[in-house]
This record gives structure tokens, sequence and C-alpha cells, in this order.
């Protein structure tokens, strides 16, 4: 194996998000790695749980966000929460903090953390011709 110098190391590092969509009524959580580098270890903790599909099961505890060994450099999951209206019908939560932290090839570790306010997905498309 080659030993890595400075001027042959590779340039970037990883970045782990992750995200929510609102697609013709569906949310989604995204899990993806927008840096130029692959990231190992990737663990995603929520401040809350929140759960899918009729509940059956917590989408916080879904093997993908709790511990991913490997995530390629632009590659992203993708996972069906609920419906929208039956997401709020439920009383899910709509303010998440995420945090998640993972390390590069040589063992740098990184944390991030990550706010979303689903309100503001849901309040897309309600606003009206202004008066």
């Amino acid at each position: 194996m080659r030993a890595l110098t400075p001027s042959s190391m590779p340039i970037g590092q990883p970045e782990v998000i992750v995200d929510f969509s609102i697609e013709q009524g569906r949310l989604s959580v995204h899990l993806k790695n927008i840096g130029q580098r692959a990231a190992y270890g990737v663990k995603t903790r929520f401040d809350k749980a929140f759960g899918g599909l009729a509940c059956k099961k917590p989408v916080t505890e879904l093997r993908f966000l709790r511990k991913l060994e490997f995530l390629a450099p632009g590659r992203e999951l993708v996972q069906f929460v609920d419906l929208v209206s039956v997401y709020q019908k439920r009383k899910q939560p709509l303010k998440l903090e995420a945090t998640l932290s993972y390390r590069d090839r040589e063992g740098r570790r990184f944390e991030d953390r990550i706010v979303h306010d689903l309100r503001a997905y849901l309040e897309l498309g309600q606003a009206g011709p202004s008066c």
C-alpha cells in the first residue's frame, strides 16, 4: 500500500447531510454525501424520534441512519417517511435536529448539526394571491 504524503493526498473532504423533501404530498428523508470524498462510519442522531408508514418502525431506527459504514461521494439514500397529511395527523415532530458524525479515509472525524423545521415545507404551495 502506498503512503500518502501531503502532495499525494486527495483534495476535498466528505460532507454528509440529512435533508427532507415533499413531492406530491409524500415526505421523504435523504442522507447524502455532497462532499468530494467518501465518508466512513456515518451516524445520524435525531433529537426526537419520528415514525413513518403508520409508525410501524421509527425512521430514526433505520440502519442507514443509525450507522452506515461507507457513503461514496455523490451517493444519496432516500427513505419515504409518510404522506404529509398522515404525518401531521399523527402529530409527529415538525422541528428536528440531526447530528451527523463521520470520518474520512485517513480517520479525520467530522460532526455537523442540521436543524430542520418541516413547517416551512408544509407551507409550500399554500400561499394564495396577494390582496
